[in-house]
């Protein structure tokens, strides 16, 4: 069995159609298994992941990524998956890296593996976008009482049995926040490792802007009141 045969890679995805074949391509390259989440997309997001190889998931309606990565991580269990991996449907993430975290993972018997933009590179950052992803580690930091150097990134490595504890109720992307919650409640074996996000024009259209990282803080503040 290679490196990657047990390991499939689970990408939410909303109106996406003019990049996911190309970020499904670029991981099929490095890992087997692939399941596109296709968040009640109004383009043919489900049709170009099928193309270019991904099994393909559809909520007939937009719930938000929290949801979607419920559904992909609960349909890779149900093919026997060993170990996850969760990215963006934008382009920012490098499947590379996916792997060298994979590796990592089972080096050290972790159950997660974090990718960390400010252990590694964030190309195109903007200086807002910065100061509230900062802010939005402050809080928390605060909140989880876990330190760690990156809120809200969507690359990690997750293995079976971690994933199986993993119940997301924060459609939205309160949900990173909450898996860091549910990190320290399992007490989950973790590490942090450097990777590199990569912000284009085209994933700064679909939302990785200054207003972007502010609804973060916004939904973290959300789910804290909820509680």
């Amino acid at each position: 069995m290679t490196e990657t045969a047990d390991t499939w890679v689970v990408i939410p995805a909303y109106n996406e159609s003019a990049k996911i074949g190309e970020v499904v391509g670029g991981v099929l390259r490095v890992f087997s298994h692939v399941v596109v989440v296709d968040d009640g997309s109004s383009d043919d997001t489900a049709a170009q992941a099928r193309a270019a190889g991904a099994h393909v998931v559809v909520h007939p309606i937009n719930l938000g990524q929290g949801a979607a990565l419920q559904t992909g991580m609960e349909f890779a269990l149900m093919q026997g998956a060993g170990w996850l991996v969760t990215l963006d449907a934008d382009g920012q993430h490098d499947p590379n890296d996916a792997r060298s975290m994979l590796a990592f993972a089972r080096e050290h018997d972790l159950d997660i593996c974090l990718g960390s933009r400010f252990l590694g590179r964030a190309e195109g950052m903007t200086q807002g976008r910065r100061a509230l992803l900062k802010a939005a580690l402050a809080f928390q930091t605060v909140t989880s009482g876990l330190r760690l150097t990156d809120a809200h990134n969507g690359l990690r490595v997750i293995n079976a049995r971690a994933a199986r504890r993993i119940r997301l109720r924060q459609n939205r992307m309160a949900h990173a926040s909450e898996i860091v919650s549910i990190i320290r409640r399992e007490k989950l074996r973790f590490k942090e490792f450097p990777v590199t996000i990569r912000y284009t024009e085209y994933s700064r259209a679909k939302g990785q802007s200054a207003l972007g990282a502010l609804n973060i803080l916004v939904d973290l503040l959300l789910s804290r009141l909820g509680k």
